[in-house]
C-alpha cells in the first residue's frame, strides 16, 4: 500500500489509459500522468533541431492535445530557437512537414521495427521521473483528467502541467 504513489501511464492508447487508471484507482488527479506529450514533444524537437541543423539543445517546444496521429498540435508558432522563433529560420513549408513528421513519427518508427516504440517511451519515463524525484517543477505536456480546465471536464487530455514531487504540481493554460 503506497498512499502517496504517483502513477506515470505509458501504455497507448494514452489519453484513453490514463483516463481509466484515474476512474478504476481513484487516486486524486495529480497523481495520475500520461506520459504521451512528453514523448511527442521530443521528436517535434527532433524534427525541428533537424530541419533547423542545430542542436537539440538550441530548440524549445512543445506538443498538446491527444496521443494520437490525428490529434497532437505541436505548437510551431511558440518554438524557438534559442529564445528566437523557429519561424525566423524556417518556412512555412518547412515548418508544416516538421508538424507532418512529428504526427506520424510514432507510427513510422513502430513500422520500421516491427514492434512497438521503446526506447524513446522510456527516455520520456526517466525525464517524468526526474522531475518528481528532484522536485524540478519542470514543465511537460501530459495527459491528465481535466476539470473545467481548458473548458473540458472528464477527459484525459495533453496540456501543459509543472510536475515535481507531488505529481502535477500545476496544469499550466
Amino acid at each position: 500500500y503506497s498512499p502517496n504513489v504517483i502513477v506515470i501511464v505509458v501504455s497507448n492508447p494514452m489519453d484513453t489509459m490514463a483516463y481509466l487508471v484515474h476512474k478504476a484507482t481513484g487516486l486524486p488527479k495529480n497523481r495520475v500522468i500520461g506520459m504521451g506529450g512528453a514523448l511527442d514533444s521530443a521528436r517535434f524537437k527532433y524534427r525541428l533541431a533537424e530541419a533547423l541543423d542545430c542542436p537539440i539543445s538550441d530548440v524549445d517546444g512543445m506538443v498538446i492535445g491527444a496521443h494520437s496521429d490525428t490529434g497532437m498540435l505541436p505548437l510551431t508558432r511558440l518554438a524557438t530557437r534559442n529564445g528566437v522563433p523557429v519561424s525566423t529560420f524556417l518556412s512555412k513549408e518547412q515548418l508544416d512537414s516538421v508538424e507532418q513528421e512529428t504526427r506520424v513519427g510514432g507510427a513510422t518508427l513502430t513500422k520500421l521495427l516491427g514492434t512497438s516504440a521503446w526506447y524513446a517511451p522510456g527516455a520520456a519515463v526517466s525525464e517524468l521521473v526526474r522531475a518528481i524525484a528532484q522536485d524540478s517543477k519542470k514543465m511537460f505536456p501530459c495527459s491528465l483528467l481535466l476539470e473545467g480546465e481548458y473548458g473540458l471536464k472528464d477527459i484525459s487530455f495533453g496540456v501543459p502541467a509543472i510536475i515535481g514531487k507531488n505529481g502535477v504540481e500545476k496544469i499550466v493554460e
